[in-house]
């Protein structure tokens, strides 16, 4: 009796030739941006503005214009930057470990998501710097040689780790990125039409590749590479980041659940974004929406769902293992998490979080574009609440009942995380009128497995 397991979905629609994919990929850079464009493009550039102005502001009158005290000294701004460090993960995730696992619904989303890997450290590196107060010293947390004075000035600071984990995942990212972008950039080299300028800056950046075998070699060779370089990066630095919080003694803190339970949720966080940023690409470029389909969008809210869940028995395990510690400063912490005068934001957490991604276990709701959209920025809202919880709610009940006190963010905290939202859009927005924003070459090796004539042609077989 013969047997064969069953057709997949089609992950390129609507019987695309590659001539096709090329033109539907090269439009976007050669043709005008359209009002949509247009619209976000100016929203994002005023909210950019806009944060930059308060940065200033802040760097020319010090930080004590943002809302943190004596009790609760770090808040909003290390918040953001473990907010944005997290939205980083899904970016060399989707490309290095789906890669190694030669996934090919990869293929259409993963060079958005480098590019929002690339963003998002850049957003979460402005961060420490401003904290900093003396931006103009930021050069101490580098490997200085001893002439510039002390070698490392504070090696033990945990914002040195910071800095050795994200100039690392940001060279390694960016050089991925780059690499997968070289085939395109000569597509682009080649078609250009609007001048000698545009075809000679593609012809620099594409380093003149040619397409012989030889380079198609040493490029799946190179990314096969990167790919091994990645993949214990994205593990590392978030488990770096956490550490941040893991090695100090502060109640509510002091746990070693932090790595696998900061990574999950980075990979969580990361994947809603990558989700809502391509559901506003599909819209923007109408000619994506052949290659990023519903099929994606189902797969990456599996992902959303299963890590969704991964968070929700980290928040459980981290409630039991205080009750069992016995530990009554400890128990406290989490008892005032939940009951506390931040309680409000413990259960945005908890219903963002752990409550939304359970809907993905049904079809229709995985499937459907506007729930999906909805979902995604409802995880990133209940993302940024669990790390203002783990931080706020820990410091801001101290052990002298003297000095507790509350905090409240100030109108410079508020605008400039907005101003880092804005700069993030400025530039994905840029990028996606500069850059083709799916690796066509890669697309058009899975047209002939995965396209929807050949589903169509084999069915007929049969």
């Amino acid at each position: 009796m013969h047997y064969e397991s069953p057709i997949r979905e089609p992950l390129v629609l609507n019987d695309k030739t590659y001539s096709q994919i090329t033109e539907d990929i090269a439009a976007p850079i050669e043709g005008r941006a359209n009002k949509h464009w247009w619209t976000l493009f100016i929203i994002s550039l005023a909210t950019f503005l806009w944060g930059m102005g308060c940065i200033a502001y802040t760097v020319g009158e010090g930080i004590g214009v943002w809302g943190l005290n004596k009790t609760v000294n770090w808040a909003w701004d290390i918040t953001n930057f473990v907010w944005w460090v997290g939205i980083g993960h899904a970016g060399t995730l989707i490309s290095a470990v789906l890669l190694l696992f030669r996934q090919k619904w990869r293929m259409s989303i993963n060079r958005s998501a480098e590019a929002m890997t690339i963003f998002a450290v850049v957003q979460a590196g402005l961060f420490p710097i401003i904290h900093m107060g003396r931006p103009w010293l930021a050069y101490y947390v580098l490997p200085l040689p001893n002439q510039f004075g002390s070698l490392w000035v504070n090696f033990n600071s945990p914002l040195l780790w910071d800095v050795f984990a994200i100039s690392t995942y940001l060279s390694v990212s960016l050089v991925f990125w780059y690499m997968g972008l070289i085939p395109d950039f000569a597509m682009i080299r080649d078609r250009a039409k609007t001048g000698k300028a545009t075809q000679k800056i593609y012809q620099i950046l594409s380093f003149g590749w040619s397409g012989k075998a030889k380079h198609w070699q040493r490029f799946e060779l190179i990314s096969l590479v990167l790919a091994g370089l990645a993949t214990p990066l994205v593990l590392s630095v978030h488990t770096i980041v956490s550490m941040d919080f893991a090695t100090s003694v502060i109640p509510g803190w002091h746990t070693t659940i932090f790595p696998p339970y900061f990574v999950a949720g980075a990979i969580f966080s990361g994947f809603a974004m990558v989700q809502t940023l391509l559901l506003v690409m599909r819209k923007v470029i109408p000619g994506l929406q052949s290659y990023i389909t519903i099929q994606h969008i189902e797969l990456m809210n599996i992902v959303i769902m299963v890590t969704g869940s991964i968070v929700g028995v980290a928040y459980i395990t981290e409630l039991f293992i205080a009750y069992y510690s016995g530990v009554e400063y400890e128990q406290y912490a989490f008892l005032n998490r939940a009951t506390g005068p931040y309680a409000w934001a413990y259960w945005c957490m908890m219903s963002c979080n752990v409550f939304s991604p359970q809907f993905m276990w049904f079809k229709k709701l995985r499937t459907s574009i506007a729930f999906t959209f909805i979902i995604s920025i409802i995880v990133n809202i209940g993302m940024w609440f669990e790390r203002f919880v783990i931080i706020v709610t820990s410091l801001h009940r101290d052990y002298l009942p003297s000095s507790w006190s509350m905090f409240s963010p100030s109108f410079v905290d508020v605008s400039i995380f907005i101003g880092t939202i804005g700069f993030f859009f400025v530039l994905f927005l840029l990028y996606s009128r500069t850059f083709p924003v799916i690796a066509q070459a890669e697309l058009k090796s899975i047209v002939k497995s995965s396209g929807s004539q050949y589903k169509k042609d084999r069915k007929d077989e049969h």
